[in-house]
């Protein structure tokens, strides 16, 4: 065990976990962060996505030991109310069913959007690959994406 002073959603937390635990059990099991979700395991459907340092990232594969300094931001930081632009077009759109892969989704989507304000389609697309959603709202997401893109 290890003890590790993480960047979470603009507080310091301290947790003493092992070295190689991923960031995702970090979140949900020592700082009672719920909203990323487990998926796969194998950072290959999405429903993890946090950013550190802005930059969308699986915390299913990122041990706690590799995070140093960086800045953690999870769905619950994203805004404090839920008004975060691309939440806000979330529920204008109607873009969740089951709700689960959301808050991956949401977080890809802010990314995007942090680094290219106004996406085509083509690269929404793209950097939305990777976000597996059983419910198959893409089209929604897509939508969505773009009324964001679109909002101050």
């Amino acid at each position: 065990m290890a003890k590790y002073s993480l960047h979470i959603n603009g507080s310091l937390k301290e947790v003493d976990v092992a070295e190689d635990t991923p960031l995702l059990w970090v979140l949900r099991d020592h700082c009672s962060l719920y909203g990323t979700k487990y998926g796969c395991g194998i950072a290959q459907c999405g429903a993890c996505t946090i950013h550190l340092d802005g930059v969308a990232m699986r915390a299913c594969s990122i041990p706690v030991s590799q995070i140093g300094d960086q800045k953690i931001t999870t769905i619950e930081g994203l805004s404090q109310d839920g008004t975060h632009k691309v939440q806000r077009a979330w529920i204008e759109h109607d873009v969740a069913q089951c709700g689960y892969c959301q808050s991956g989704q949401i977080m890809s989507a802010a990314a995007l959007l942090e680094d290219n304000p106004s996406p085509n389609d083509a690269e929404i697309r793209s950097a939305m690959n990777g976000n597996i959603c059983r419910c198959g709202t893409y089209t929604r997401i897509q939508a969505a994406i773009r009324s964001a893109s679109n909002m101050k």
